[in-house]
């Protein structure tokens, strides 16, 4: 993938907003149910330690980014939460193509009839509750502020 292309997948991101209307969805999550659920369902692409896969920002000779960091050194927090709550509900190809992005590759898999809604909140705050202040805070300047 192009620089330009993965540019714009960034920026997509950043400015989509859906259902979320502030940083309130991942406010007085239960963060050990979170912890648990992420273990099950997502460490063994991004790491028990939220680590992502080795060489994340190099796509296989398939096409396809290996799943990326959670921790800081990754770019989880660039990301409002909707857009986080999307990828993971409807998986990376379609929560995109529902942005209009429809020529990236993603390995993403959704995780709608596995995971329910409060499940998946659940895990997007377990994973910011492991970032620094500063890190949540730049993140939760990315959503719309609640009403």
């Amino acid at each position: 993938m192009g620089c330009g292309r993965m540019r714009h997948l960034t920026m997509v991101l950043l400015l989509c907003g859906t259902a979320a209307n502030a940083d309130h969805e991942l406010e007085n999550r239960d963060l050990t149910a979170g912890r648990a659920l992420y273990v099950t369902q997502c460490a063994s692409c991004h790491g028990v330690q939220l680590e992502g896969q080795p060489d994340w920002r190099a796509a296989g000779a398939d096409g396809v980014l290996p799943a990326p960091p959670h921790d800081v050194s990754g770019h989880t927090w660039h990301h409002a939460n909707a857009a986080l709550f999307d990828y993971t509900k409807q998986g990376g190809r379609a929560a995109l193509a529902a942005m209009g992005v429809v020529d990236f590759n993603s390995g993403m898999p959704g995780f709608e009839g596995v995971l329910s809604d409060d499940d998946i909140w659940s895990i997007l705050a377990y994973i910011r509750s492991t970032w620094p202040e500063t890190k949540r805070d730049l993140q939760a300047s990315r959503n719309p502020k609640h009403k």
